[in-house]
């Protein structure tokens, strides 16, 4: 933390917010705080700086889990799955997005100090002011949530424990050594600021009149419209805070940490509230099962938050093609998600419900063929044999390249992207995903059903309303029967885990997921491979290798020896 120095450094700066009778700009990109508290533009960059650092679905975390098999020996997720995890190696912390924390706060501490003057005419002015504060308000927030998600535990004393939480921006030679919050007063104090941001925020970014807050009721709609228009409407709105919050208490309620205490109501509710505003589960976006196969999943309904659509590019398509289709095949799912993949009828994928082991892929669920790979498909451009006679494709024939289990990645990949044998491309565009709508009516489905079971009515909803609804999108034939044998809570709680570990796979969902539920992390990765003749399993691709106490992960061991208050999660 103390990397921040008393210069802020201008990442971004957004243009066409000011007039054009702004001060003039300085010739260098390193401004003093002084300059910054008088400069709209410079002082905004600080916010927009909080933008950087907002967690994607390009993590590829499974392949820290029983989902997937990273082929790449440098990677992580795949080092720690292996056992390298420690206080000093941990890839998966977020301890630095504390970097971003100090930034917001330097923010909000600009626009307290009322030294900016936004725009001239007062009351867009003091639009701008609390907009922007609400905003600061709610990164603060996230990026502290974020840090709460990987390092939270049993601390060494015994207690579950949070994480520090800084409300002020702290100078390079301030005092960073602050103790640990109880797990409790962390999420408190993280839906404190959510809170404070709802009453700055508007709940959509919009041009139309009746969408205006009631205490701006009265107020000029144009004057409203330049700080609350459509043309903001990737910025975090009140509606993504009340999502934030629904996450934020899932995560709460979850049986590593509170095991209730509240908190499924409390998602429940707020989710409920969220989706009744979209009509409930006929809401459900038609098209959020592959949102990514075009630029207009942009514009899908099943977009809650997202980044602009980006420049035309074929990176992730590098990473995570077949090596025949020019790419690395970097993420390679296991044979243990394609079972989790039911049967077309709905029921699990036994021999009993009629799952071939010799015809594996036949009347499965449609969602398997859509998200992997499998033996004898086609992507960019090409037919994939992953079994003998495949060659490249073939499982294990190209170290650090070719499949280790026998499929390859689809989902998130553009289908239309090539990457030419003669060094051609055909790039398409991608955008940043920070929340769907159907990761919200999957913590809805958790919270009520830990609630009440799986008919217990929130906002008029069940559990098996919305798990029904998730799965006739998907394509499981209807009426589906097996849900109708799902009568229990326990029950309930087991399919909608291993709906979220599908509809959610490969977002960066399955890793966190796991250790709020306390679920074994060493579950080992297994594959599937025709050899010539039949399909075998590869019964131990992968190893993992976690300690028991990873459920919780570390504090950084360097901030454990900077700063004394700093209490270290048990084991490490």
């Amino acid at each position: 933390m103390k990397k921040l120095i008393k210069y802020i450094t201008i990442v971004l700066v957004f243009a066409g917010l000011f007039s054009c009778d702004m001060l003039e700009p300085v010739d260098e990109n390193r401004l003093t705080t002084d300059y910054i508290g008088t400069d709209p533009e410079s002082a905004e960059g600080v916010l927009l700086h909080g933008y950087t650092g907002l967690i994607n679905q390009f993590s590829f975390s499974e392949g820290g889990t029983d989902d997937a098999v990273n082929n790449q020996l440098s990677n992580g997720y795949k080092r720690m799955a292996n056992g390298e995890l420690t206080a000093q190696y941990n890839p998966s912390s977020r301890w630095n997005k504390y970097e971003e924390v100090f930034y917001l706060n330097k923010f909000i501490a600009i626009v307290d100090g009322g030294t900016v003057e936004w725009n001239r005419d007062e009351e867009i002015n003091e639009l701008f002011s609390e907009r922007l504060k609400g905003e600061a308000l709610a990164l603060r927030a996230l990026y502290h949530f974020y840090v709460l998600q990987v390092h939270a535990g049993m601390g060494t004393s015994g207690g579950l424990l949070g994480i520090p939480y800084f409300t002020e921006f702290i100078p390079s030679n301030g005092d960073f050594n602050q103790a640990r919050l109880s797990f409790e007063a962390s999420v408190e104090a993280i839906n404190a600021d959510f809170e404070a941001s709802l009453d700055l925020l508007p709940m959509v970014y919009s041009d139309n009149e009746a969408d205006v807050p009631p205490k701006y009721a009265g107020m000029d709609f144009g004057k409203y419209k330049v700080v609350n228009g459509v043309q903001y409407d990737l910025r975090i709105s009140g509606k993504i805070v009340k999502a934030l919050q629904a996450r934020l208490a899932l995560f709460a309620a979850s049986p590593s940490y509170l095991n209730g205490a509240g908190y499924y109501e409390e998602a429940a509710n707020i989710s409920g509230e969220l989706l009744e505003m979209i009509g409930g589960v006929s809401g459900l976006a038609a098209d959020g099962l592959e949102f990514y196969k075009s630029d207009a999943g942009k514009d899908s309904d099943e977009m809650l938050w997202r980044a602009s659509l980006g420049g035309n590019n074929s990176s992730q398509e590098a990473r995570h093609f077949p090596p025949s289709r020019n790419g690395k095949g970097e993420m390679n799912p296991s044979h243990n998600l394609a079972m989790a993949f039911p049967m077309l009828s709905g029921f699990p994928a036994t021999a009993g419900n009629g799952y071939d082991p010799q015809d594996p892929f036949a009347n499965r669920d449609p969602r398997l063929a859509a998200y992997l790979v499998l033996n004898g498909t086609a992507i960019g451009g090409g037919v994939i044999n992953s079994g003998v006679g495949g060659g490249v494709d073939r499982t294990d024939s190209i170290p650090e390249q070719s499949t280790t289990t026998g499929y390859y990645l689809r989902k998130l990949l553009r289908p239309d992207v090539r990457i030419n044998d003669d060094g051609s491309l055909v790039e398409k565009k991608h955008f940043n995903v920070y929340f769907r709508y159907t990761e919200l009516f999957l913590i809805f489905a958790e919270a009520a059903n830990e609630i009440g079971g799986p008919q217990h009515q929130v906002n008029g909803m069940s559990a098996t309303d919305v798990i029904g609804a998730i799965r006739e999108r998907a394509g499981i034939t209807q009426p589906d029967e097996y849900l109708q044998t799902v009568t229990t809570k326990e029950a309930m709680r087991e399919l909608i885990r291993n709906e979220r570990r599908l509809e959610l796979c490969f977002e960066g969902f399955r890793f966190w997921d796991m250790r709020r539920w306390g679920l074994s992390l060493n579950e080992t990765a297994t594959g599937y491979f025709h050899n010539g003749s039949e399909y075998v399993e590869l019964p131990a691709v992968e190893a993992r290798s976690y300690p028991a106490y990873a459920t919780y992960l570390p504090i950084p061991y360097n901030e454990t020896l900077k700063f004394s208050e700093l209490e270290q999660n048990n084991g490490w």
